[in-house]
């Protein structure tokens, strides 16, 4: 599989008069973010954006409120967000009734989530959402996994996940002791539980899909005025 095909595949998506969202998860450090980003890139091309990128992350409870629950040591296992509050959004957008949507967003160097962040306007025709528990079968992440039209899991080798991880930690201001630790006790206890979703996938993406330069085409019904292809 090509980027070009899942490019295609996420702009297929899209039904006349619905909007449609795309889920992508993973292990931490697996590289969800990465494609979703480069989905929105390209799908976008040149404007106007009918692609709109909402991550998870934004849903982190607060460090305050985390101190409060006795969780911080544990800050990014599934009960250190606000799993309703997420699919509560994702419900939001979905019924598209509102001509603005706002998303919060995270802050990695504070590790800190920001109220309404990320704007969503109502001419988004696709919505991608990533995060680590799209496919949880707990109440919460159920609702959240109901809005979505599909949910690819992301995978990358372990060794090199592992590698990734630990530098990001480094760059927000982790030391490197503290950052090994980190990923090989909070963070993998998450990646473990993530990986026994993977079978609940639509769609599991490895490392080596390359990204192509064909233009992926606009869904038909949605199609912006003058606007032919996505480059």
């Amino acid at each position: 599989m090509t980027f070009d095909d899942l490019l295609e595949r996420a702009a297929s998506l899209v039904r006349p008069g619905r909007r449609a969202l795309l889920g992508i998860t993973g292990s931490p450090g697996a590289g969800k973010t990465t494609l979703a980003e480069r989905l929105v890139r390209r799908l976008n091309g040149a404007g106007p954006d009918w692609v709109a990128h909402v991550p998870m992350d934004g849903f982190h409870l607060a460090d305050v409120e985390l101190d409060r629950l006795g969780r911080r040591d544990r800050k990014g296992a599934p009960d250190t967000f606000d799993a309703a509050g997420y699919a509560a959004l994702l419900r939001r957008l979905r019924e598209n009734e509102d001509e603005l949507v706002y998303a919060p967003g995270f802050e990695r160097t504070l590790e800190q989530p920001l109220a309404s962040a990320i704007p969503v306007p109502r001419t988004a025709r696709l919505v991608i959402t990533e995060g680590n528990y799209l496919l949880l079968r707990d109440a919460a992440w159920a609702r959240a996994r109901s809005q979505l039209d599909e949910v690819w899991f992301c995978e990358l080798d372990e060794a090199e996940r592992v590698r990734r991880l630990v530098d990001r930690h480094e760059e927000f201001g982790k030391d490197r002791d503290t950052a090994v630790a980190w990923v090989l006790g909070t963070d993998q206890r998450n990646a473990d539980l993530i990986a026994a979703t993977r079978d609940r996938a639509d769609l599991v993406v490895g490392a080596s899909v390359s990204e192509g330069g064909a233009p992926v085409p606009v869904p038909h019904a949605h199609r912006p005025r003058d606007r032919r292809s996505v480059r």
